[in-house]
């Protein structure tokens, strides 16, 4: 594995903190956009467009995380359903692109 690691081309590493509620809504976000999470990562660090990905698997895929964020929004407080509610929202935006 170490040679592995010494052949990549990316061998640098970036560490950031995130509550509890960041990191669920970031986890949301690479859910649905089907990239890896070092994929999103990168995209979001260096300002690239983040777009979801289309297909059978990955709308059946998007599908079961909607189904599951909307039935755990009752569960949450006003404030993070009101932040998965945007999430929702950019879901929609992102579908009828």
């Amino acid at each position: 594995m170490n040679e592995e690691r010494q052949a990549r081309e990316r061998h640098n590493t970036i560490a950031f903190w995130l509550n509890d509620e960041e990191k669920r809504m970031v986890d949301a976000r690479i859910e649905v956009s089907g990239m890896s999470k070092g994929e999103f990562y990168r995209a979001a660090v260096l300002g690239q467009e983040i777009t979801m990905v289309g297909g059978r698997y990955k709308s059946d895929r998007l599908a079961r995380v909607l189904e599951t964020l909307n039935a755990k929004m009752e569960a949450y407080d006003e404030g993070t359903a009101k932040q998965i509610q945007a999430i929702l929202q950019e879901l929609l935006l992102q579908i009828k692109r």
